[in-house]
């Protein structure tokens, strides 16, 4: 178990989830391990869970500073990130007629700019042959009702590996996405939704996925790992949909 023995990972968004799922195995295959989390007992407990290789640097990927916190941190630890996984983003329900400037606002600060600023000020610290990996989602491709702001802001970040893959042709460093399908995961509380609608969405989503079932966070996790070791070193700016099927009919 050591496909990434010595590497130095980032992983955004990891205190909870997708993000967590992949730093634990990140960390089982030999990596040591950044994670980020906006409030510090919930990333406290995820750096135990996840073992002695993971230091937690508290911080929102919406604030410049906060960014650069993070990658001075590392800077002067390591010196270097061979694999970054751009995780965090958020997501509400709001459909057209309700949007709000401060839905849109927050959304794309995150998703979108949050992502762009995470790549871009960790590149002085990516060596040649390193990678990125960016979470996007199904919903990209997918008309999913109340969620189009959610969805556009998806849509851009596949779009960024499509030009960042040119962009870091000479540096040989790789980018990929991967866009999960319904993924119960603690960001799902968010959503405002009651025990009871919680139950009805999970419920009309196994119906609506060709594999009858929703996801779970280590199933997304185990195709970050593979997008993030040598065994995908010839996958480049693609986009790996991690959803029974759902995005494909």
């Amino acid at each position: 178990m050591d496909r990434l023995k010595g590497k130095v990972t980032v992983a955004t968004g990891a205190s909870s989830g997708i993000g967590l799922a992949s730093a634990k195995l990140f960390a089982a295959e030999g990596a040591f391990v950044y994670i980020t989390g906006r409030r510090q007992d919930e990333l406290d407990a995820a750096v135990a869970a996840i073992g002695a290789n993971a230091i937690g640097v508290r911080g929102d990927i919406a604030n410049l500073a906060d960014l650069d916190r993070l990658f001075e941190r590392i800077k002067t630890d390591k010196g270097r990130i061979d694999i970054l996984f751009a995780n965090a983003g958020l997501g509400e329900f709001l459909p057209l007629g309700a949007i709000t400037e401060a839905h849109f606002d927050q959304t794309f600060d995150v998703n979108v700019r949050g992502t762009l600023f995470t790549v871009q000020k960790a590149l002085p610290l990516m060596p040649k042959g390193s990678l990125i990996v960016l979470n996007a989602s199904m919903v990209s491709i997918k008309g999913i009702p109340a969620f189009s702001v959610y969805a556009a802001s998806k849509a851009a970040v596949r779009s960024f590996a499509r030009s960042w893959i040119v962009d870091l042709k000479d540096r040989q460093i790789r980018v990929n996405v991967i866009s999960p399908g319904t993924i119960p995961t603690p960001g799902y509380d968010k959503f405002g939704f009651t025990k009871e609608q919680m139950a009805s969405f999970i419920s009309s989503q196994n119906a609506a996925t060709p594999l009858g079932r929703v996801g779970a966070a280590d199933e997304v996790a185990k195709v970050v790992l593979f997008l993030a070791s040598e065994e995908s070193s010839y996958v480049n700016g693609v986009e790996l949909f991690i959803d029974g099927g759902m995005a494909q009919i």
